[in-house]
């Protein structure tokens, strides 16, 4: 179709992104295993996991935007069937963020990990209804959706990794440091 290919350059790119942030998401998860917080395993599936599975519907789409459809009615079920089953798996994040007890999401959490994913899956599903009939509207539905979804991902990611580093990693060793300045050890 050749609305699609006006779009090729954008979904390299965030494609691209979304594809190279996967990759250094594994990376910071193997880091981030070496000392584990408590209840990390159930902190993760509600905290971590969702970032590599927006980051992979923005590659999901970003491929599927790539392929050289006969009519946009193919790439719309797609695009409703995923904008659904985000939705559905953004109420189970919200879920497992409830049961957790590593940590105590605060608003901006509920915000990243639930709120703005359901509105981007959301999007992504409402642009399906709007291909038939507006397929401009659609196809900036569907890239707004998607960059949403890369933004997300990329704040989540930053936001593991410094919680890691600033309460997990270095929180015992500022308390150690403080214990030591209190009795004058080293």
């Amino acid at each position: 179709m050749h609305a699609f290919t006006e779009w090729d350059g954008f979904y390299v790119i965030i494609g691209s992104a979304a594809g190279a942030l996967i990759g250094l998401q594994f990376v910071v998860m193997t880091l981030i295993a070496e000392k584990p917080p408590k209840d990390f395993a159930r902190a993760g599936a509600a905290l971590v996991t969702p970032t590599i599975v927006h980051f992979g519907a923005v590659l999901f789409v970003s491929a599927l935007m790539g392929v050289p459809w006969p009519a946009i009615l193919f790439p719309a079920v797609v695009w409703g069937i995923t904008g659904a089953a985000g939705l559905v798996y953004t109420g189970i994040v919200g879920r497992r963020m409830k049961n957790q007890n590593a940590y105590q999401p605060a608003f901006e959490d509920w915000l990243f990990h639930v709120v703005l994913p359901l509105a981007s899956y959301a999007l992504l599903g409402l642009g399906s209804f709007a291909a038939n009939s507006q397929v401009v509207v659609a196809l900036f539905a569907v890239a707004t959706s998607a960059l949403l979804l890369l933004f997300i991902g990329i704040h989540n990611a930053w936001d593991a990794v410094a919680y890691h580093v600033f309460v997990n990693v270095d929180g015992p060793q500022i308390e150690r440091q403080k214990n030591h300045a209190k009795t004058g050890k080293k």
